[in-house]
């Protein structure tokens, strides 16, 4: 029996909207294989919910404190989380 997913809730702080952040972070999550969404914040922040095993979600956590390039990120924060009903990663609209 496989074990269930890990899921980790993320928020990401500094300038990370406006700089294809959310693009970059939903290639990079598929790229691993995760199951999740990412969508950007009123307050200026980008959250993601990402599932998988644990190894890949330890590079999601670390690719998101670098972001793509025109990205400056302050902040990385995450939580353990329950995992997406849904299987895939997919952008949501902004909370």
């Amino acid at each position: 029996m496989t074990p269930p997913p890990d899921a980790r809730l993320l928020r990401i702080r500094g300038h990370v909207q406006g700089v294809g952040y959310r693009n970059a972070l939903h290639r990079e999550a598929t790229r691993l294989g995760l199951s999740g969404w990412v969508r950007n914040r009123s307050d200026g922040s980008v959250e993601a919910l990402a599932a998988g095993p644990a190894e890949a979600l330890d590079h999601l956590v670390a690719w998101a404190r670098r972001g793509p390039p025109a990205a400056r990120v302050d902040e990385v924060g995450w939580e353990a989380a329950e995992p997406p009903a849904d299987a895939g990663f997919h952008r949501e609209a902004t909370l």
